[in-house]
């Protein structure tokens, strides 16, 4: 995680002092041109002369370290490109983001990009945060980066920036950055215990009211299937329970995390190449406990609560066979056809216990099906559920830049899924077509009624598993490895934003 500190400075281009100074590049018809950010002059913007000289086009992506530049008080000058003749807030933030990921051997740096709006500005330092992550906790002295690391992040603009802006940005970075090293952990490290107790220890340090359930418990008040899918592990299942309630809330939405910190498949067991990357199979959980904590940090006036369905999925003589039934808390039951379809089973007690508190949604996040990679691709998320919540979240999703996509839950999937003695199975045995869909109709099952009995409380399925892993280069802000999606869109929602639209 980096550590940088983000502000603001309204000092001029050429006399800022910083490692490095970026400015961006616009592509036009009459080709690239740097961007004016309000507080530089033309002498300035003369010194750079033929930007084709450099190499540089404007394109995304780009970023090039120019030669000894006179002229700035700067010990060096970098250049970014916008992609565009006109960037948007977005356009801004995925520039900034470039900047963050792709600086190296720099203590500070000052971006100096167009800021027309205060929208802009925030985009930028957002963006840059959002870059601005390495993971080293396991690397030894001998492989650490030689250079500098990132220590401060300075956004030159005319315009007066307020420190809640500024706070903002920093927040929903720590929120990111919190997701990918949770799931950049091995798993031997991150196991249900240790994921429960450092969500108590960030819960309790944020003021928050922490409860969790360990085995004994979960036995005790019914939570069958994240029992039942831990109980191969000798390391047992939990539960964990993050309450933000802030005095005068008039909204309380429930968010349920898919949280199994490794998936083998259980007895039906995956492929070895398959298996690998399967610590990411907690990403749902790691991000409903980072939107609540920033929440708090940034005291949005609604209620939170995090439900974390904790579990590791492994192959043993204790382990659930396919043709078991669970019974899920509240009493309905589960034919396990496939182990490797055990998030639905763990999710399925959290919906419930989420929907016992009558809240006014629920979103359950979780890297849940293959099928969502294959219909999607790895940067879209399949969303799901009750159309009013689901266009809700989905612009929250466009405000933040996040690339969300509505899916069915089709009704005529539900007798897909009967038993021949249980209640409801897991999966259609033999059926490969809608995966992600009949796994969205199957948690549909576990969502509780509204307190006035008036229907079903609104609720949303989230599908990341393609868009939660970068398994190619980076860009923009995204990092190659855990992304962090969709804990921008879950604040966005959180704090009302949904109405923007750069």
């Amino acid at each position: 995680m980096t550590t940088a500190t983000l502000s603001v400075s309204r000092a001029a281009i050429a006399t800022t002092i910083t490692d490095v100074l970026v400015l961006g590049v616009l592509t036009t018809a009459d080709g690239p041109v740097i961007a004016d950010a309000g507080l530089v002059d033309p002498e300035t913007i003369a010194r750079f002369g033929n930007l084709a000289s450099f190499g540089v086009t404007g394109a995304k992506d780009e970023f090039v370290r120019l030669p000894e530049m006179t002229g700035f008080a700067a010990a060096s000058v970098a250049l970014v490109g916008l992609g565009v003749a006109e960037p948007s807030a977005h356009d801004l933030r995925y520039a900034a983001g470039v900047i963050g990921r792709r600086l190296s051997g720099a203590a500070s740096v000052a971006i100096a990009l167009p800021t027309p709006g205060a929208e802009h500005a925030a985009a930028i330092l957002e963006g840059s945060i959002l870059g601005a992550y390495d993971y080293l906790d396991y690397r030894s002295a001998a492989s650490l980066p030689k250079t500098k690391q990132l220590e401060s992040i300075v956004v030159v603009t005319a315009l007066e920036i307020s420190e809640a802006t500024v706070l903002a940005a920093a927040e929903l970075g720590r929120a990111v950055h919190l997701v990918r090293d949770l799931v950049n952990m091995p798993p031997l490290d991150l196991y249900p215990a240790s994921f429960a107790a450092r969500a108590e220890a960030l819960g309790a340090e944020a003021g928050l009211d922490v409860t969790v359930w360990d085995e004994s418990r979960l036995a005790a008040d019914g939570f069958g299937g994240i029992l039942g899918v831990g109980q191969g592990s000798s390391r047992p299942p939990r539960l964990v329970k993050v309450v933000y309630a802030p005095a005068g809330h008039d909204r309380h939405i429930a968010l349920v995390g898919k949280g199994i910190t490794f998936d083998t498949g259980g007895l039906s067991l995956k492929p070895a190449g398959s298996m690998i990357g399967m610590k990411y199979d907690m990403t749902g959980a790691a991000t409903a406990l980072a939107v609540v904590l920033a929440a708090a940090r940034l005291e949005l006036p609604v209620a939170l609560t995090a439900w974390l369905c904790i579990a590791e999925n492994m192959p043993s003589s204790t382990a659930i066979r396919p043709n078991d039934v669970l019974s899920i808390r509240g009493g309905r039951t589960v034919e396990v056809l496939n182990t490797d379809a055990e998030g639905r089973l763990v999710l399925a007690d959290g919906l419930v216990a989420a929907s016992e508190e009558h809240p006014d949604a629920i979103i359950d996040i979780a890297t849940l099906t293959g099928a969502a990679i294959v219909a999607l691709g790895h940067r879209y998320v399949g969303t799901m559920g009750e159309r009013g919540l689901v266009d809700e979240i989905l612009a929250a999703a466009t405000s933040r830049g996040e690339t969300f996509w509505h899916m069915p839950l089709p009704a005529e999937m539900r007798p897909l899924l009967n038993s021949d003695v249980a209640d409801l199975a897991n999966i259609k045995q033999g059926n490969t077509a809608g995966g992600m869909l009949i796994a969205g109709v199957f948690l549909s099952e576990f969502i509780g009624q509204k307190a006035d009995g008036s229907g079903p409380i609104p609720w949303a399925h989230l599908d990341i598993a393609g868009a939660a892993h970068n398994t190619e280069g980076g860009y923009g802000y995204t990092p190659k490895g855990p992304t962090g999606v969709t804990v921008r869109t879950l604040l966005a929602l959180a704090a009302g934003s949904t109405g923007a639209t750069n």
